[in-house]
């Protein structure tokens, strides 16, 4: 709101006469527009200095702004404000992970010790192509549409199905090495995945903040990835094998501190998210698994 003044008698502004004008002003501010006027007598006390008006100029106008006062507190709870909350959503979260690595090594065991199985996937290269698109479609119901992964049991069947297929996927990858070195890899995956969620939740270092850049990194592998298919080389596959370790790790810190929220700056999870929030964990849990698996077979 904005209100003009017209000055008729020379106001000094360090004496504080010009506080009583603001005061009137805002007095009036309800009626319409116009200019205030203020004579000698209206002002409660003159300035000791005498400044010489020039005649023929007209009054000194001033514009005073007034701002209506907003209220800045930002009024939402924090529904993870309760301790009890935040440990039943863990609790939930390590749960439902713990059914999902479980039934994804039961199948890439038995793709792995089932020789039968074995070859056939390696003569019928057509079922890994079938598993990709279904795949891509439950993930993407899983990650894009929250009210459906919220909905009970809407969320737990397709995760359920978005896991089994994760599993198979796996298992025709599984196929292509020893069974000894998907051992060692799960072995390692485990005891990598063990020790950064206890640095996840026991650092002071915010990793949350690197959410942004960890996206982009993400989309650099992709690409990496892309081009070692054309480019036949050991070393640049085994540079992307260890650059995909990493950047996972780090996604694995990030996920859980989201989780675990505190004193993390960006951890916004809702509770009714148990079901995104396992999910996020399990693909880096996988992803690291298949990184660590390239590494090993490189290592052959």
């Amino acid at each position: 709101m904005k209100i003009e003044l017209e000055i008729s008698e020379p106001i000094d502004f360090g004496s504080g006469d010009h506080q009583y004008l603001v005061r009137k002003a805002g007095d009036d501010s309800s009626k319409p527009n116009k200019p205030y006027k203020a004579s000698a007598s209206a002002v409660p006390k003159q300035s000791s200095a005498k400044p010489r008006p020039k005649t023929g100029e007209p009054a000194n106008s001033y514009v005073v702004e007034i701002s209506e006062e907003t209220n800045t507190e930002n009024n939402s709870v924090d529904p993870f404000s309760d301790t009890a909350i935040r440990r039943a959503f863990i609790i939930k979260v390590f749960l439902i992970l713990s059914a999902q690595l479980v039934i994804t090594g039961m199948i890439i065991s038995i793709f792995i010790f089932w020789k039968d199985l074995r070859v056939w996937v390696h003569n019928n290269p057509w079922f890994t192509y079938t598993l990709l698109p279904a795949f891509f479609v439950v993930l993407i119901l899983l990650a894009c549409c929250g009210d459906l992964r919220r909905q009970v049991p809407a969320n737990y069947i397709l995760l359920s199905l978005f896991t089994i297929l994760e599993g198979l996927l796996l298992g025709t990858v599984s196929v292509f090495y020893e069974a000894e070195e998907v051992l060692w890899a799960t072995a390692a995956t485990a005891m990598v995945t063990f020790l950064l969620t206890l640095f996840a939740v026991q650092t002071k270092w915010d990793f949350t903040v690197l959410s942004g850049v960890l996206f982009v990194v993400v989309f650099v592998l992709i690409i990496f990835g892309l081009l070692i298919i054309f480019i036949r080389s050991y070393w640049l596959r085994l540079v992307y094998a260890a650059l995909g370790t990493v950047v996972f790790s780090v996604y694995l810190v990030v996920d859980v501190q989201l989780m675990v929220g505190g004193r993390h700056r960006h951890s916004q999870l809702d509770p009714e998210e148990y079901v995104f929030a396992a999910l996020n964990i399990y693909m880096d849990v996988i992803n690291i698994f298949i990184f660590i698996l390239q590494l090993f077979g490189l290592g052959q």
